[in-house]
């Protein structure tokens, strides 16, 4: 029996890492041929059509047709047997939102023929033209939306602490909570859980246009990126949220998305981007510039100009020295030290000095 077989994501553009599966054109456990089509995958430049290069079975599919990968990553394996198990999935794997807008050149010529003002699209999804023609579609006669409503997507730990945020903020009246694993109907801190995902296009038709990422992603970021995708698709947008006990510097930067909880700390001229979590009691310095969806856990300390690239979670009590770079999508454990720089994809682990000793420091996912 042949080993199986990887079928990743091909690199398309040197200057864009990752690409949008478009359609799949297969399920788990499928049974393909030889030049059967697999995958449409597109980036903004260009598209290609991923076939089988041998016969199997369809196992380990990790995408869903709109699912943004990275190069590299796998997207399904071909085995002779339907009942083999692939190994894990890397932790890098999976979608993440930019600082600029990207779309395909398919999507930008619907844009222009639609007469779409670009700058009303989000920041973070790669755009496609089926996904701004699921857009269009979805704002058919939709009301404006009301400023004051406001829904909560994800009703789990960090959820109860984003309820009483949004709360504690003020000015805005909680609809409800809107979670995938919990049951309609179950009250989370008094507020209903109005059903799952599915229930978006329905709010949104009732005026409701604004949304709460809830969903903290500490155990798999890439939970958290595809609600970020979710509610964009729906036509949400997802206003910063400060509480009035933490302290923002006039100088800082915060994007759409920012949560800043109890007791934080954020520095002059520091930039957060899309969707960056400050947990409680965390210390962003000055000049830090602190890339999308990052989550800073409570009591993290950063110095001065630290630079944390995207999709990289920092756990409690961890402290970050002056000038260090923390790579993308990297993992520091809790109350570890960071003297000096990590690469991408790089695992600090807890209570750990970096750079560790004994020749360890190539740790990386």
């Amino acid at each position: 029996m042949a080993e199986p077989l990887a079928v990743s994501i091909p690199l398309l553009n040197p200057n864009e890492p990752e690409a949008v599966v478009t359609s799949l054109a297969v399920a788990q456990g499928a049974r393909v041929e030889v030049g059967d089509q697999l995958a449409v995958i597109e980036t903004t430049k260009s598209s290609m059509e991923i076939t089988a290069e041998r016969a199997g079975f369809v196992v380990g599919l990790r995408a869903d047709a709109g699912t943004t990968l990275a190069a590299g990553t796998v997207l399904l394996w071909l085995a002779d047997d339907p009942a083999w198990q692939p190994p894990d999935p890397a932790e890098g794997d999976g979608t993440q939102p930019a600082d600029s807008l990207r779309m395909t050149e398919a999507a930008r010529r619907l844009a222009q023929s639609e007469g779409i003002d670009l700058e009303s699209l989000p920041v973070g999804p790669l755009i496609t033209e089926a996904w701004l023609r699921d857009r269009l579609a979805a704002e058919q006669d939709l009301p404006e939306i009301d400023p004051e409503k406001i829904v909560i997507y994800g009703a789990g730990g960090h959820g109860k602490s984003v309820i009483e945020l949004v709360q504690a903020v003020g000015g805005y009246q909680v609809v409800g909570v809107v979670d995938d694993g919990i049951a309609a109907g179950t009250r989370v801190l008094d507020l209903e859980v109005l059903g799952t995902a599915d229930r978006l296009g329905e709010l949104r038709r009732q005026g409701i246009g604004l949304a709460v990422n809830a969903v903290g992603g500490i155990g798999d970021i890439r939970s958290r990126v595809r609600v970020f995708d979710r509610l964009a698709a729906a036509g949400f947008t997802c206003p910063k949220m400060v509480h009035p006990t933490a302290f923002v510097e006039p100088s800082a930067e915060l994007a759409d998305g920012v949560q800043v909880f109890p007791h934080a700390y954020v520095g002059s001229q520091a930039r957060l981007g899309y969707g960056v979590i400050v947990n409680t009691g965390a210390v962003v310095s000055h000049d830090c510039a602190i890339e999308d969806c990052v989550n800073l856990a409570p009591g993290a300390l950063l110095a001065g100009a630290v630079r944390i690239g995207e999709k990289s979670l920092v756990g409690m009590g961890v402290t970050v020295n002056l000038e260090v770079t923390i790579g993308r999508r990297s993992r520091v454990g809790n109350s570890a030290v960071v003297k000096s720089d990590v690469p991408a994809n790089g695992i600090v682990p807890a209570g750990a000095v970096w750079p560790l000793s004994g020749g360890r420091q190539e740790m990386t996912q």
